[in-house]
């Protein structure tokens, strides 16, 4: 059987509009702990993978790659720590509560410092200056070494819409109503266009090629959102089996799960949710050891069942997981793939080859939904619905924008009403307010 894995890498916009000023330090902590750690392993296994890529993620990354970014946090990590004032310390424990118990500010810094590394660096072991000089020396080689294995035949390199907005819902808001009536009207099929073409425009004129593959934001997808994609260039596309059962009125069944499909020219590919979740939300509670061949077995029990020429997709968030791993996920992921490597019955793939020889003998109407299913995670709160009407109001005000893109993006709906943290509505509503000055 085939086997194809897929990590998502994505952040949102953390600096404030026409500004370096990043509210938050994310893109600078994946960068150097998460995004080089998965290439290393990947290339340390000869493990082939996909990585798909967030457009404005890798904006945010070229920001610090060429000291445009202005960053709090990495400041107070620069500076000699006699020199950080209480608000820099109070700002480092609140974004990096685990070390709050730490009594010194040098203490502190140290820790925050060595927390922004993988583990593979052995980050204790290095001063300071070997520190900030490492990080400079990986967030700058980053986008070279995603290349470099994709020209090793260890990566094929996918994109997702530009400011990762959930492509039904610009189409047609209303699809979402079910979960939440007093949703505004919202009908922009071209707003989502903008984002698919604007997308592989920018990934071209980084990486010198097209993608062929698109992982849609949140895998939402829906018929009038596939036929966007195929007509902005795109071969591929993937989101969660549950549409596909949804689509089929048909329950599950690993033979019709294990292959593409088609849908009006575009190829898509349906992630099996039991695997991909035990790997995002269980096994970190596991011993290594333990969760892989657990995975394992599960894994040659649905092979059993398919043919040889079958594929299994495994979809899921490359960054975030491993912070509740041990060792960062270090042991699990080199388990993992040296296991599958050895059993002789699985043959690791990337998709866009898979599909040179394995074209779709299926083709499919797609209902609408995401990798969780339906959009309830993006609406079905009263906040929700409130930032829902903002974007509503102020798209039928002042038009399209690249300040309204931004609003668009669905992590502001994801933790409207389910986080504390100030910023996130602070950078939604100063993109709003920079679209209200943009004339129709």
């Amino acid at each position: 059987m085939h086997l194809s894995f897929v990590w998502h890498f994505h952040q949102p916009v953390y600096h404030l509009p026409d500004s370096e000023v990043y509210l938050l330090p994310w893109v600078n902590y994946h960068a150097t702990r998460n995004y080089w750690q998965m290439l290393k392993i990947v290339e340390e296994m000869q493990f082939p993978c996909t990585i798909n890529l967030v457009p404005c993620l890798l904006e945010q990354i070229i920001d610090y790659v060429e000291d445009r970014a202005v960053d709090p946090v990495l400041e107070s990590l620069q500076k000699e720590p006699e020199k950080i004032n209480q608000e820099e310390t109070d700002r480092l424990r609140r974004f990096f509560p685990q070390f709050h118990q730490v009594a010194t500010v040098a203490g502190l810094q140290r820790r925050v410092l060595e927390f922004f590394f993988s583990p593979l660096t052995r980050p204790e072991e290095k001063s300071r200056d070997e520190l900030l000089n490492l990080r400079k020396e990986m967030i700058s080689g980053l986008l070279p070494y995603f290349q470099k294995l994709r020209s090793d035949r260890l990566l094929e390199l996918t994109v997702s819409p530009y400011y990762h907005p959930l492509l039904p819902l610009l189409v047609d808001l209303g699809q979402a109503r079910p979960d939440a009536p007093d949703l505004p009207s919202f009908e922009h099929p071209e707003d989502a266009a903008w984002h698919l073409s604007r997308a592989r425009d920018y990934f071209g004129q980084l990486f010198g090629f097209s993608p062929a593959g698109l992982w849609p934001s949140e895998g939402a997808l829906s018929q009038a959102a596939c036929v966007l994609i195929a007509e902005s260039g795109y071969e591929f596309t993937m989101t969660d089996e549950h549409l596909l059962w949804k689509s089929l009125d048909h329950r599950p069944d690993l033979a019709l799960l294990y292959q593409p499909y088609d849908c009006h020219g575009l190829k898509i590919f349906f992630r099996d949710r039991e695997l991909s979740d035990l790997i995002g939300f269980e096994y970190h509670r596991w011993p290594a050891e333990r969760a892989v061949d657990d995975f394992l077995r599960k894994l040659e029990k649905k092979a059993a069942v398919v043919s040889t020429e079958a594929i299994c997709t495994i979809i899921l968030d490359g960054e975030n997981p491993w912070g509740a791993y041990k060792n960062n996920g270090i042991d699990f992921l080199r388990l993992l793939f040296e296991k599958i490597r050895n059993s002789g019955h699985f043959q690791p793939v990337l998709p866009g080859d898979y599909l040179r020889t394995h074209r779709p003998d299926k083709t499919l109407d797609l209902v609408s939904g995401t990798w969780m299913s339906s959009f309830f995670k993006w609406v079905g709160h009263p906040e929700k619905v409130q930032t829902w009407i903002r974007l509503a109001r102020q798209r039928e005000t002042s038009g399209f924008s690249e300040y309204l893109a931004v609003a668009e993006g669905s992590d502001w709906f994801w933790w409207a009403g389910e986080t504390e943290e100030k910023e996130f509505d602070l950078l939604f509503t100063s993109y709003l307010e920079k679209a209200a000055g943009q004339e129709k």
